[in-house]
């Protein structure tokens, strides 16, 4: 029997891209037990995938190394035919190396990757490529040899209750607004978001949405608001009912961050704001229903960065500051 164990400890948004992977290996394998392994913290994404049989979870805030060791114990005892990892760091390297697995996929950056038996360059598009390589595409080059060389589309799986819980908010037309971005740069300001939420038409509802350390920047944005329907969730809903809510919705908007993965699995229409950061790195959308809004003067200073700044390295955030209400409106025409 087929054992694959896939390996992504990397942020929230990391994993989300990561399900594509399950989708793939699901088609072509299954009958084969999938498990994953994340970080503690992400567990809640997949919890309840139809794909996999087992979720490990590594805490890595407390007893680090003698958690990743715990980790890798118990990976070599399950005995794995197939590790793919798609983290690109030591640690992950350390559990791959571990495993005894006979197929051992991953990137060449890892500093384990002399290990690997099926190794990839992880390599980034130049910032304005007319033909970017998407994440997703990168993590299936991985395991091209033993399905084939075109990606799935990530997904994620709301439970039934979590369906049903989100009913509650969708009585009448909403849009999902997600403003917070682990890196300023990154970030859309909150003015912008203010400017941009009065704009919206009057008979949406409008729901910000994050996690429990977002609460206090939502709450900023919906009292400055002129907005009558706004609702401050961050904290209030877990990933999966995050992601069922924003596949209901007339539009979301993200920076360049997880929710805009949540959308992206969901198939769920999405207005994804990139500032610093631009979509040839291979982090933008994936569907149809989805627009990318961004400075349209091409800036001697962007990208200033593959993962953004804690602030604007030239001082004056134009690549955000200069997008506009009209940019980011792109969709109402068609609703109205």
């Amino acid at each position: 029997m087929l054992k694959l164990l896939v390996i992504q400890t990397a942020f929230t948004g990391d994993v989300v891209l990561a399900t594509a992977i399950l989708e793939k290996l699901h088609h072509q394998y299954p009958d084969a037990q999938v498990d994953f392994l994340l970080r503690k913290g992400n567990e809640g994404l997949l919890e309840g995938h139809p794909y996999l049989t087992n979720l490990l979870v590594w805490d890595k805030k407390t007893n680090k190394n003698t958690n990743l060791l715990k980790i890798a114990m118990r990976v070599r005892k399950e005995g794995y035919t197939h590790v793919i990892n798609l983290h690109r760091f030591g640690s992950s390297g350390l559990v791959t190396l571990l495993s005894g697995a006979k197929y051992k996929a991953g990137f060449d950056k890892n500093p384990f990757a002399f290990c690997y038996t099926k190794k990839v360059a992880h390599v980034i598009s130049e910032p304005y490529s007319e033909n970017p390589v998407h994440e997703v595409l990168r993590n299936q080059m991985l395991i091209a040899d033993i399905t084939s060389p075109k990606a799935a589309m990530p997904a994620l799986y709301p439970t039934a209750a979590d369906l049903e819980y989100v009913k509650q908010f969708q009585g009448r037309p909403y849009v999902c607004v997600a403003p917070s971005s682990v890196w300023f740069t990154k970030q859309f300001p909150t003015e912008k978001w203010i400017s941009l939420i009065n704009m919206l038409p009057a008979h949406y509802n409008v729901y910000i949405l994050g996690a429990p350390s977002d609460s206090a920047l939502a709450q900023g944005i919906a009292d400055k608001t002129s907005h009558a329907n706004i609702a401050n969730m961050c904290g209030k809903l877990s990933f999966l009912q995050s992601a069922a809510l924003m596949q209901g919705a007339d539009m979301n908007y993200a920076n360049d961050s997880a929710p805009l993965h949540f959308a992206s699995a969901m198939d769920a229409p999405v207005t994804a704001v990139f500032c610093s950061t631009v979509p040839a790195f291979g982090f933008g959308p994936l569907r149809e229903n989805a627009k990318v809004v961004e400075i349209k003067e091409r800036l001697y200073c962007r990208p200033c960065g593959l993962h953004g700044h804690k602030t604007c390295p030239e001082g004056h955030f134009r690549c955000a500051m200069d997008i506009t209400n009209d940019q980011l409106l792109w969709w109402t025409s068609k609703t109205t």
